[in-house]
């Protein structure tokens, strides 16, 4: 992680000095904190021996000092910092675009894929601003305020740096200790909890329809139950650990009450120095009330860290759908092609397919025989395990419930082509068999469009044919449930063609006798072969 961080600060024009300049302000706001204490007791106990009032204006501008620029150095510390971090974060999130977009990620937890990418990217400003400013500006601070007490007596100053050392060290890391691996496990939960939300989320007519919701939402409340104990184990060490350094700053005054004291007695230390002995402790342990959350925090931030450098560090999966002119002709073409996800085993092996402009290719099969992942191989979304694809053109994919998108049609169907004119606007729905109005709005999800209409726009987004049939749906059969001839035929593989390309009737060719069980040869419309699969195939 730390290599991460030293990219990400180089990456800000002069990162380094921002930083240092954040810690300095930060050292400044704390360290005025602990001089208005200081100044103030010594002020008081002074005036109260009854001096002339000349001698009271200057240690009162100093009050007044302090009490200003401690609040206007914490507000430039906090633009100063929170610039850094933000940057920093924007960097990173612009790395985690990159490494996105140079991959497909096809089967990827999406739930979780979105809490790495929104909040685990988040916690490099955590670490900015809650771990790194507090902690270095808070050490030099105990550093300094322990040398100034020590000027006034050697074994207060002793006294007061063992105390902050208990209460800045000590603590803090016991705390972490304590909690590491509820702080390691919090953000892969939160991540799983999105997971599951979302999967409710968009599963959730289908669950009610089957009588699953209440499997579904016990799932869910048990990762959001599990994520609650988590962050109720770091809640009560870290007020278990704020106790202890309150202790911890009530020995410092006792000390500086017992040390100072006698001295005073003894005449080896003016009495007005009594008062700083026992407040400056007071203010100096207020600075670091924030280092057992830091030390918590640190955890918590390198576990999210980590898994933002998964996707950073993760191999690309998939060439994409693009394909350089020249290097394949119109078509499709699938020679010994073995198919399989990344990772999983092989699905089907040996697979043949030649696929010209103007044919068809139904691909049939039950469920998890491999269809999708034929088709996905094919479009160039994952790598083959074995063989070559070869394909002219783009090969698109049109599922059954394509993504819609709440605004206008037209909108919708420039996901295509993001500056597509409204006459092509017009043009690929005409294609598409879609008399709509490009600029009609569809509503949330859609909600405006009927069945057909809501696949309508993704048809027309390519302006080119889709690898799957618009026509056909994609369902699981229920049990028992013995399919008609037209509901067998689902998965359509339509040649590849370039720009423009448009499919004409004529005989398809398909697979090569033998090559894969399950794949036949579509004829053209009237000579319907798909009834003869076996029932319960589709």
């Amino acid at each position: 992680m730390r290599g991460l961080l030293t990219d990400l600060i180089r990456a800000i024009p002069l990162g380094r000095l921002r930083l240092g300049l954040a810690v300095l302000l930060a050292v400044a706001a704390s360290a005025s904190s602990v001089a208005l204490m200081g100044i103030s007791a010594w002020l008081i106990s002074f005036a109260a021996l009854l001096p002339p009032v000349l001698y009271l204006q200057a240690p009162a501008v100093g009050v007044r000092t302090f009490a200003i620029s401690r609040g206007v150095f914490r507000y430039v510390e906090r633009l100063v910092g929170h610039d850094v971090a933000l940057r920093m974060q924007s960097g990173l999130r612009m790395r985690t675009y990159d490494s996105l977009a140079r991959t497909t990620l096809i089967g990827a937890r999406r739930g979780d894929l979105l809490t790495r990418v929104v909040a685990d990217t988040e916690a490099v400003t955590d670490v900015v601003v809650r771990v790194l400013i507090p902690v270095a500006s808070g050490l030099l601070v105990i550093t300094g305020a322990s040398v100034g007490i020590a000027v006034i007596s050697p074994w207060a100053g002793l006294a007061l740096f063992a105390t902050t050392l208990l209460a800045g060290v000590v603590v803090p890391l016991f705390a972490q200790r304590a909690t590491l691996a509820a702080d390691r496990d919090a953000a892969p939960t939160r991540g799983e909890l999105a997971d599951a939300v979302r999967e409710v989320a968009r599963t959730a007519p289908d669950l009610v329809a089957y009588g699953a919701e209440h499997t579904s939402l016990a799932r869910l409340l048990e990762v959001d139950d599990r994520l609650k104990r988590l962050e109720a184990r770091g809640a009560w060490v870290r007020g278990v650990a704020t106790s202890a350094q309150v202790l911890a700053a009530g020995g410092a005054v006792v000390a500086g009450l017992a040390i100072g004291g006698p001295a005073v007695a003894s005449g080896t230390m003016h009495p007005t120095f009594l008062a700083v002995l026992a407040l400056v402790p007071l203010a100096l342990h207020e600075v670091l009330a924030t280092f057992v959350a830091a030390a918590q925090t640190w955890t918590r931030t390198r576990s999210s860290l980590a898994r933002v450098r998964e996707i950073l560090d993760a191999d690309p999966v998939g060439t994409g759908d693009v394909v350089p002119d020249g290097e394949a002709g119109p078509g499709l073409e699938l020679d010994g092609v073995a198919i399989g996800w990344p990772g999983a085993p092989v699905l089907r092996n040996g697979l043949d397919l030649v696929v010209k402009p103007g044919e068809k290719v139904a691909c049939t099969g039950a469920s998890g025989i491999g269809k999708t992942t034929l088709a996905v191989t094919a479009m160039g979304l994952i790598p083959p395990h074995a063989g070559t694809v070869r394909r002219g053109g783009r090969v698109g994919y049109l599922a059954q419930d394509a993504h819609i998108f709440t605004t206008s049609v037209a909108e919708n169907v420039r996901i295509g082509n993001k500056d597509a004119t409204d006459e092509q606007v017009r043009d690929a729905l005409h294609r598409a068999g879609l008399p709509l109005d490009p600029g009609r709005l569809v509503g949330e999800d859609g909600g405006t469009l009927s069945g057909g209409e809501r696949r309508g726009p993704g048809e027309a987004a390519g302006g080119r044919p889709r690898s799957v049939d618009p026509r056909r749906t994609h369902r699981a059969p229920r049990p028992g449930h013995r399919r008609g001839p037209d509901e067998r035929r689902v998965a359509c593989l339509r040649g590849a063609g370039g720009a423009g390309h448009q499919p004409r009737p004529g005989r398809g060719r398909g697979l090569r006798p033998g090559t894969a069980p399950g794949v036949t040869a579509e004829q053209p419309p009237g000579a319907d072969r798909a009834g003869q699969d076996d029932p319960g195939q589709h």
